[in-house]
């Protein structure tokens, strides 16, 4: 929403709604920007922070994206310029310059300058080691270096750096999924009702044929990031030089993929608040109090009322009469490493290890070598892991 026009496709409150009380952070970014970041972004809220606290109101911030959100409330982001910039920076950027090398050569220059980072990210994760290789040549420190000098302040933890605002609470609004499904799915609709095509026709003419025309399309920064653009990609492109049936396809196609993809991102969004959030270790983590929106019909009595009051203790100090919410922490390690021999695979996390060891390549690698094994052992011989196994003919990504 911080982009300039596009108002269907980023969801923006309505003129009717930013009447009501004043709204920052929208439509100040051109569009054509690419190197936006959360930095950015932070850089710009944290003064409107100060200046809202300053005239004795109090700031909401609204998501939408809750990393975002995570920024403004720990010290967990890193500069790597020495004049941090409120607005986009008209150079390119190093770490777009750098998602272009190949993966494995990529992780070799991390683990040559921060060993310690390349073990942590896994090698096909460009996006994450082109970070971390960009924070070490405009710092000239090792970004796990930074990351512990973060932990260790005072009301840091293995997330990162202390809570900036101690006085702050966190309001959820969660439904039933069925409940969130169905709505999500009218809103893609309603969204369509309202002219996204048009919108996005617009802004095919008017910036992405060019792109298109010269294979410079790019979905992983900007304003292209967002919910919509890829998935009625194939549609724009061929409108007008396909068939009217072949275009009504392609468009269904893409009504279908976006409201899969929005539900997929709102899962995502709620994984994030569990786990980012409500499983937080330490003691510097804000309340998290749950609103349950699935019934509309409810919303003063379970939504509208009960926030008023949790809003209002804090404004008086006192504790609120709803509970927040608790989670138990999990044993899990996001951090572990294991190889599979079988299937010449780096496997980062306890959890992805768990899903790799049910996956149909693993089990087929599996049943290879218990065949060989077996006729091993019916020739005099037993043959080893390192005769079977390795190849990557399902598709697994080697071991670098």
């Amino acid at each position: 929403q911080v982009y300039k026009g596009l108002d269907i496709i980023t969801n923006k409150v309505s003129l009717q709604e930013q009447r009501l009380c004043r709204h920052h952070m929208i439509s100040f970014v051109d569009p054509l920007v690419s190197n936006y970041t959360v930095v950015d972004f932070r850089d710009k809220a944290v003064p409107l922070i100060s200046y809202i606290f300053a005239r004795d109101k109090i700031p909401i911030v609204v998501g939408g994206t809750n990393y975002y959100i995570e920024s403004l409330l720990w010290k967990v982001l890193i500069n790597t310029k020495e004049k941090p910039s409120s607005v986009p920076r008209p150079d390119s950027d190093r770490k777009v310059e750098l998602e272009q090398l190949d993966s494995a050569e990529l992780h070799r220059r991390l683990s040559q300058v921060d060993p310690e980072m390349a073990a942590r990210l896994h090698p096909h994760d460009k996006r994450k080691v082109a970070r971390s290789l960009q924070v070490f040549e405009e710092t000239g420190i090792p970004h796990s270096e930074i990351l512990h000098q973060q932990q260790e302040e005072e009301g840091g933890g293995p997330l990162g750096g202390p809570l900036k605002y101690p006085h702050s609470c966190i309001l959820w609004l969660h439904a039933d999924q069925a409940a969130l499904d169905a709505r999500l799915e009218k809103r893609v609709d309603d969204m369509l009702a309202a002219g996204l095509l048009e919108e996005l026709r617009d802004f095919h003419r008017r910036y992405n044929r060019e792109k298109v025309a010269e294979n410079r399309q790019d979905y992983q920064h900007g304003i292209f990031q967002s919910i919509g653009f890829k998935e009625f990609h194939e549609y724009l492109v061929s409108e007008g030089n396909c068939s009217p049936e072949t275009s009504a396809l392609l468009l269904e196609k893409g009504i279908q993929a976006l409201k899969q993809v929005t539900k997929r991102y709102a899962r995502r969004q709620n994984k994030w608040v569990r786990n980012r959030f409500l499983k937080r270790p330490g003691p510097n983590v804000p309340p998290v109090y749950g609103l349950e929106v699935s019934d509309l019909q409810r919303w003063e009595e379970d939504v509208l009322k009960p926030a008023l009051e949790i809003v209002e203790s804090f404004i008086q100090g006192r504790e609120p009469l709803a509970q927040p919410l608790r989670m138990e922490q999990d044993e899990e390690n996001k951090r572990s490493h294991r190889v599979c021999e079988l299937c010449a695979r780096l496997i980062i996390g306890d959890r992805e290890w768990a899903a790799h060891t049910r996956s149909k390549s693993h089990l087929h690698h599996l049943k290879k070598r218990r065949k060989l094994e077996a006729s091993g052992r019916a020739g005099g011989t037993v043959g080893d892991s390192g005769d079977t196994g390795t190849s990557d003919e399902d598709g697994s990504l080697p071991v670098p």
